[in-house]
């Protein structure tokens, strides 16, 4: 079948678009042998690669078989003299060619062939191409060839250095998947072992107050309140650390949650546990539902109205104004505040484990709570951002994929 150059440049044009999106060597070898047949019209078509001092016929696309999955030695076959010799050969008659090992050839159709190398400079591997009937062989139908095996040869390069970084990914998150095995495992220990003996000054402190109170003086009083806050700050900062950890491990179990409700019962309970006298304004908007895990968003909010609160109580009135954005494809909730703020200039901080921007002296915390929120949002494919100004108040924003 006659092929004309329009067309065969056409069909060129195309194998590269395909080669391009190739990522292992089968694909390369299907693309590449049916379009070296169909290039040049030719009754057969053979991929070839160099492995070591054999010629291994990996791939074929003939009207009968030839060699698929054979190996010969290189100096005694063409596609290894065409390696060697880092050329194109075009043969008429292969029963006239010395280079042909014709014995390997007379149980076979072929009768005419042109074989090039895949890369001439230290080629890896040929493609040939035969024919039934003897065939003179164009140089134009050679070249075409040839710049189908330096396609290939760009190609299996690629595919070399994708198969690379595949295995360093695959290696590099299997390091990562024990790394955080053993963070865990050691965190949960951690964790576990600081229990008993918190408990126990706990009841030390419990017992210390309800036998001796009345023998202490002002002092003593202040020091125990002090010991007693930091058995409590210590609770919290193990459950956070629990919390934080089996967060990526719990089982989502997503029920319809009324964003609203939640909310308003969250700032109603920390709002209880605030000083008597305080002021505040709060407001909240008709907050869509939400398709989520109930107790972890419940860690969402408390710990963005938590910080809204803790963050304002400098100020005369703690100011506190939830509401919600839309986008096509996702519900975007908020929590702003008038309190301290923070500088956005130290924004890569805000959402790290255990990064404070404030020091203790001005505001408790230890720096779990916003790593903890950032971590159960991202198990929805969402995301979690915020805004800030320090002295004016801060707004945290994270979006829920539509339900």
């Amino acid at each position: 079948m006659e092929t004309t150059p329009g067309k065969r440049l056409e069909k060129l044009v195309n194998v590269v678009q395909e080669l391009s999106l190739a990522r292992n060597l089968e694909t390369v070898t299907r693309i590449v042998r049916k379009a070296a047949r169909e290039l040049t019209g030719a009754d057969g078509a053979t991929f070839v690669l160099r492995d070591k001092d054999k010629c291994f016929y990996v791939d074929e696309d003939a009207i009968s078989p030839l060699w698929k999955g054979s190996r010969f030695p290189i100096e005694t076959c063409i596609s290894g003299w065409t390696m060697l010799n880092r050329q194109s050969v075009i043969i008429p008659d292969i029963y006239q060619d010395s280079r042909i090992p014709t014995e390997a050839y007379r149980p076979t159709f072929v009768k005419s062939l042109v074989m090039v190398p895949i890369r001439i400079m230290d080629p890896i591997g040929a493609i040939g191409n035969y024919w039934a009937n003897m065939h003179q062989a164009t140089k134009d139908e050679a070249q075409i060839l040839q710049s189908l095996a330096d396609i290939t040869a760009v190609t299996l390069e690629n595919v070399q250095i994708y198969e690379e970084l595949e295995a360093r990914v695959k290696q590099r998150t299997a390091e990562l998947e024990v790394a955080n095995k053993q963070l865990e495992a050691f965190s949960y220990s951690v964790t576990h072992d600081l229990r008993s003996p918190l408990a126990g000054i706990q009841g030390l402190v419990q017992l210390l107050q309800e036998e001796y109170s009345l023998q202490f003086d002002d002092e003593s009083r202040e020091l125990m309140g002090l010991i007693e806050q930091s058995t409590k700050n210590m609770g919290q900062l193990i459950d956070n650390l629990l919390a934080f950890f089996t967060t990526s491990k719990k089982e989502l179990n997503s029920v319809n949650v009324s964003m609203k409700a939640m909310a308003v019962e969250y700032f109603n309970t920390l709002k209880e546990q605030e000083p008597e006298g305080r002021a505040f304004e709060f407001s909240i908007s008709d907050l869509p539902d939400a398709y989520v895990d109930r107790t972890l968003i419940k860690q969402v909010w408390s710990n963005l109205l938590g910080n809204a609160m803790k963050y304002s109580r400098k100020k005369d009135k703690t100011v506190i104004q939830v509401g919600y954005e839309e986008t096509p494809k996702d519900i975007i909730y908020f929590v702003k505040d008038e309190g301290s703020g923070f500088d956005m200039m130290h924004y890569d901080k805000l959402f790290g484990a255990f990064q404070r921007l404030h020091s203790d002296q001005e505001f408790e915390g230890n720096g779990i709570g916003l790593s903890l929120v950032e971590r159960i949002i991202a198990r929805y494919k969402g995301r979690v951002w915020a805004l800030g100004t320090p002295g004016s108040g801060a707004a945290f924003y994270f979006s829920l994929p539509r339900i």
